[in-house]
């Protein structure tokens, strides 16, 4: 198998879970109790948290953990809306968000609240002149992700933020696809509230984190308890949570080799498909992009047939967000950067990881050549442009 959908999860790193396997086993206990094998449980929750932090640029008193990257999404619109309410009710974003996102802003607008979606470049890029003129005296909060989760543009956040600032509106960032694959200091890029997700860079699952800065106040989101220090109650998912910071650091110590190897192996991924198949185009900034990210759309064929034949050869990879993976509808992303819905339906997501090689990049140019000219060999479309090019 050749696994290349790492945006959608990524391989749990065998360090990772090596440090998670006591909580899973002996130190089993909760960390809120009193007695020694909670207390060691504890112990292991506030190291994993000064460690989060630390990779971050961060204080420890500013990491929350969540169960995932939608939680912390979740949180942090919500969270500011009802604690700044009667300040204002306008928020921003991106018509390119994920949908943790976009559908808390909907939910939000079905309570009163105003949402400005920022249109984005054919590269997927917010015009920073757009946020500036968007923002008005009710604006309380502006959130544009780090990077996206489908074309891999990465966004002037630092430039973002000086302007939410300079209104005073909170600006929070959707990092989970960002961390631990490129350098990221929340005090240099001066965000307010950035969400991470830990199975993006070799953690486990169903968990993630909620940086909130200093003095940024936010309502709590779950209630019942003391954990997270009164602001997020359940019992802490102690292995995750050790996972987690144990994933971001081990990614953090090898980031610069690990970004050097996934550039090389996207960036042959990306010159061979241009250069040996016709109709096609890149999706997404060619070098503002995460260094995995790789997304491309292929004229007269339907992604989903694509996906389905290169499963069969053994190739993992997607179409857009596993999120909406299940949609018959094509990408918001690509809709939004100008994409036909029939160009749009026929895109291919491949992300690479330091797992991968070029022999894997090799094997899937060959499959991935094979399996285009097969599915247009079939399709009315093609024929017919075939026809007049002749």
């Amino acid at each position: 198998m050749i696994y290349v959908d790492n945006a959608a999860t990524t391989k749990l790193e065998p360090e990772v879970l090596n440090d998670m396997m006591p909580y899973l086993t002996e130190e089993y206990g909760n960390a809120s109790s009193v007695y020694s094998v909670g207390q060691s449980a504890k112990e292991a929750v506030e190291s994993a948290r000064e460690t989060f932090a630390k990779c971050l640029g961060a204080d420890s008193k500013e990491i929350f953990f969540t169960s995932g990257g939608s939680e912390a999404d979740n949180w942090a619109l919500k969270g500011v809306a009802d604690m700044l309410s009667k300040k204002g009710n306008h928020i921003i974003t991106s018509a390119i968000e994920h949908h943790a996102i976009l559908h808390t802003c909907e939910f939000l607008e079905k309570h009163g609240f105003k949402v400005t979606y920022l249109p984005v470049d054919e590269y997927g890029m917010v015009n920073p002149k757009d946020l500036e003129n968007a923002i008005t005296d009710k604006t309380i909060l502006v959130s544009i992700m780090y990077a996206n989760n489908e074309i891999g543009t990465i966004q002037p956040v630092k430039k973002l933020a000086e302007i939410a600032h300079k209104h005073n509106v909170l600006f929070h960032t959707d990092a989970v696809q960002a961390v631990a694959h490129i350098k990221i200091d929340v005090k240099d890029i001066d965000v307010d509230l950035m969400s991470v997700s830990g199975h993006k860079f070799g953690g486990p699952k169903g968990v993630g984190a909620l940086y909130i800065k200093k003095g940024v106040r936010l309502s709590n989101l779950i209630h019942g308890g003391q954990q997270e220090r009164g602001k997020r109650a359940t019992t802490e998912n102690v292995a995750g949570i050790v996972g987690i910071a144990s994933a971001l650091k081990l990614s953090m110590d090898n980031l610069d080799k690990n970004v050097a190897k996934m550039q090389k192996l996207r960036d042959k991924y990306i010159d061979a498909v241009m250069e040996k198949i016709p109709y096609c185009r890149l999706n997404g900034h060619r070098t503002e992009r995460l260094p995995g990210n790789t997304n491309i759309s292929f004229e007269f064929i339907e992604g989903e047939s694509m996906l389905l034949m290169l499963d069969m050869n053994g190739i993992c990879a997607s179409s857009g967000s596993a999120c909406t993976s299940g949609s018959l509808d094509p990408s918001h992303v690509l809709l939004a950067i100008g994409l036909p819905h029939g160009i749009a339906h026929g895109s291919l997501r491949v992300t690479f990881s330091h797992h991968n090689t070029e022999d894997d990049v090799d094997k899937i140019i060959e499959v991935l050549t094979k399996t285009v000219q097969r599915l247009r060999d079939m399709s009315p479309l093609y024929e017919k442009v075939q026809k007049e090019d002749k």
